[in-house]
């Protein structure tokens, strides 16, 4: 966009607090009077509390009080994305224990130290009951039952049958089982919370890292019986969410409680360990997948059944199961498809968002079967993708699972990608390696991917003038690393013909912004981006109607000016200032007699309908077929996500989300034992990706703009994911196709590859 601040690369404005160490994180608010809260965890998975003795523990140094269920009128935590409400989840846990971590106490002294010394003290007495961790063996006979209330551990069923088989014309049909392992989000700053009481009021402050503040604000005001009108919501920055900080956690709820009993400051700090235990987690799915195309590699049918195992207490992660069958046709023109998923409740942490949030499941376990089915047919794996993508003209197309996806070009961004990764080059260095019979062979997965992003499609924004001169947006949105004050900053500056420096964007304060629906699907310049172009364009037409009045000139003849005056068009002396024009919006006897005071606009913006970004990622790796070590040497990313305000904001979305990519395909895996005690509660037993594990990306972009949207944007912030892991994994087992290895789950870890060339090689 020449001429425009927008679509060129700009520093973050947010930056230089968070390099210089000045940002203001939850843990830096002190206030008098300041108590502390750490939670006791149930040590064990399942089982019945029959003790709680506290009475050692409460006359510790500096204990202010320990609360256990019933000191406190607290609502049983429901649900959300369609949970049975017979799970809901009692804080702290009433009379059993259904995972390791549930909360049986709330332990509050003077300082952090004192209340996790004396949480420490509190005993706990459980009979322990049988636990499951798994979904397969919580469907089994004999299973012990988490919800005795529901009568079985299938808590929901989703499912989407076409008229017919899909599978009826098929001459070819690769059958699939994977597994999507569990994962934990590990975000660069744990929860938190803090509450106190608010003297202007009589309710509370709640300060929490959180991707939604007002779904917190809501969920707190639900638990303790409160209108939410009482609680001001407000969000610090935040170090990373990536989908786990939307839950309304029970310690979240215990901190406003607490606030609420003693009349004075409380606050919860998460530790890491915590943190892995008790953060929700994503993922973990077993899926069933039938691929059935003709000889000539065209696509006819597609069955799906997944078991997604949700955990102990059934939230969000009850909704990701259908939204997996939902986007499990990918790119690809499917006829019909059948798709069936089960949730299933076990002994363990809970599941919920994690970056890409069901879309990543439906891009691994496609992925996977074209590629398994390329090999069936002695097909090329790009070629076979080629030839069963969506045409451009088909848009706008629906999906045999009822989807609507917007605009594409997927051939565009295959043939970027095949061209940047010199695709024949690596297939003939793979073959003389493999003609050599070298220790280290190579392989190159391809995986071409579709989302959907803005499932919550509305937020209300608002911009204001300053006497000063100064812009500031306000909106729904919350940035917790994405860069929106640089992103919202771009548009009104543009808009506003003024330097970026003089406008500042106002996120997570529900005192100032009227609602909001967060940031989480990718959702945030599309849709907050929107809301805010449009309530200042709305500023703009008061402000050339004011002038208009003031100057007694038409309002059509005034325009802005490049310089960020307002004035006549063609007659740069005549321009106001911003800070000119608010001064008199504020005077009742200069601005018209039907306008109201101030220079401000505020609005709301919903899409038509959700947005589908896409792209095709190549990632090539390095095998050591000897010791099953995995080296990532290249990856190559080409995602549209429509158009672009500013590359450096896409790039580094995009950076981040391929090292969860590699995170997943070769490191990490959440993990229980047979009582399901978990067995990576740490950063030494969960693996996470480093420099050392992620190659320098090589980004590239394609633009379709979405017409959905007045800024013609579709989401990033999860693309990087869904597109990686498929192409590392395809990668992993396309370098040892030629041994025979047809498959291998996630996480292609050195022992699990060496186990498989191994199997292999007896065989």
């Amino acid at each position: 966009m020449p001429g425009s601040i927008l679509g060129n690369v700009v520093k973050r404005v947010e930056d230089p607090r968070f390099i210089t160490g000045t940002g203001s994180y939850l843990d830096d608010k002190q206030l008098d009077g300041l108590v502390h809260m750490v939670t006791v965890r149930s040590p064990v998975a399942h089982g019945v509390i029959t003790e709680i003795d506290t009475d050692f523990a409460k006359s510790m140094p500096g204990v202010v009080g320990i609360y256990i269920h019933g000191d406190l009128e607290i609502a049983d935590l429901r649900g959300t994305g369609g949970a049975p409400r017979q799970a809901a989840m009692p804080v702290p846990a009433r009379d059993r224990v259904r995972y390791v971590g549930d909360v049986v106490a709330a332990v509050v002294a003077e300082t952090q130290r004192q209340a996790q010394d004396a949480a420490d003290q509190v005993w706990v007495e459980i009979d322990p009951l049988p636990a499951v961790a798994d979904a397969s063996a919580a469907t089994a006979n004999g299973a012990p039952v988490i919800w005795e209330e529901i009568g079985t551990n299938v808590v929901k069923e989703t499912d989407h049958h076409p008229d017919g088989d899909p599978l009826a014309d098929a001459d070819v049909v690769v059958s699939a089982t994977f597994v999507n392992q569990r994962l934990a989000a590990v975000p660069l700053e744990n929860n938190s919370a803090l509450a106190y009481p608010d003297p202007e009021t009589g309710g509370l402050v709640l300060w929490a890292g959180t991707q939604n503040i007002f779904g917190h604000r809501s969920g707190v005001a639900r638990a303790l019986g409160m209108d939410e009108g009482l609680i001001r919501g407000r969000m610090p920055d935040m170090g990373g969410g990536f989908g786990a900080k939307f839950p309304v956690y029970p310690q979240q709820v215990l901190v406003a409680a607490l606030a609420r009993h003693l009349e004075r400051p409380v606050k919860w700090i998460e530790t890491r360990s915590e943190n892995l235990t008790i953060m929700t987690h994503g993922r973990d799915q077993i899926q069933h997948v039938k691929l059935g195309a003709k000889h000539d590699g065209t696509f006819v049918g597609m069955t799906v059944e997944i078991d997604a195992n949700v955990g102990a207490y059934p939230t969000f992660g009850v909704f990701l199961p259908g939204l997996t069958l939902r986007m499990a046709p990918g790119v690809y023109n499917i006829p019909k498809v059948s798709a069936k998923a089960r949730c299933i409740a076990t002994n363990t942490t809970p599941t919920h968002a994690y970056r890409g949030a069901g879309r990543p499941e439906a891009a691994s376990l496609l992925e996977r079967v074209v590629d398994m089915l390329a090999t069936e047919l002695n097909m090329d794996p790009v070629q076979l993708r080629r030839v069963n993508f969506i045409s451009n003209d088909a848009f706008p197309f629906e999906t045999a699972t009822g989807e609507t996806y917007d605009v594409g070009d997927y051939a565009a961004a295959l043939d970027r990608a095949v061209k940047l990764a010199g695709y024949e080059e690596l297939r003939a260095e793979q073959a003389q390696r493999r003609e050599r019979e070298d220790r280290v062979q190579i392989g190159i997965g391809v995986s071409a991917y579709v989302e959907i992003t803005a499932l919550a499609r509305g937020d209300w924004g608002s911009v204001v003038v300053d006497q000063d001169g100064g812009i500031t947006a306000l909106v729904g949105t919350s940035g917790h690393g994405q860069g929106h004050e640089t992103a919202f900053a771009q548009i009104v500056a543009e808009l506003f013909k003024v330097p970026i420096e003089q406008v500042r964007v106002v996120e997570g304060d529900t005192k100032l912004i009227a609602r909001g629906e967060g940031t989480g699907g990718s959702r945030s310049l599309q849709i907050g981006g929107s809301v805010i172009l449009q309530a200042g364009e709305g500023v703009i037409d008061k402000a050339k109607r004011l002038f208009a009045h003031l100057n007694e000139v038409a309002t059509e003849d005034v325009v802005v000016f490049d310089n960020g005056s307002v004035g006549v068009a063609g007659v740069p002396d005549s321009g106001m200032t911003w800070g000119e024009l608010s001064q008199a919006a504020h005077d009742a006897d200069r601005r018209p007699a039907d306008m109201e005071a101030g220079l401000e606009y505020a609005t709301e913006f919903e899409s038509e309908r959700a947005s589908f970004p896409f792209g095709v990622h190549i990632c090539v790796v390095e095998v050591d077929t000897e010791t099953g070590d995995v080296r990532v040497r290249r990856h190559i990313a080409v995602d549209d996500c429509g158009r672009i305000f500013n590359r450096l904001l896409v790039d580094g979305q995009v950076h981040g989300g391929v090292a969860q990519g590699v995170g997943q395909a070769l490191l990490e895996h959440v993990q229980y034992d047979a009582d399901a005690n978990p067995v990576t509660a740490n950063l030494v037993s969960y693996l996470i990706p480093g420099a050392t594990n992620v190659p320098s990306v090589e980004v590239d972009h394609t633009e379709t703009p979405t017409p959905l949207n007045p800024l013609g944007a579709k989401g990033i912030g999860e693309s990087g994911t869904i597109g990686s892991t498929p192409a590392v994994q395809n990668a992993v087992v396309d370098a040892l196709a030629h041994l025979g290895v047809q498959h291998i789950d996630m996480p292609a870890s050195p022992s699990r590859v060496w186990t498989t060339i191994q199997a292999t090689r007896r065989t």
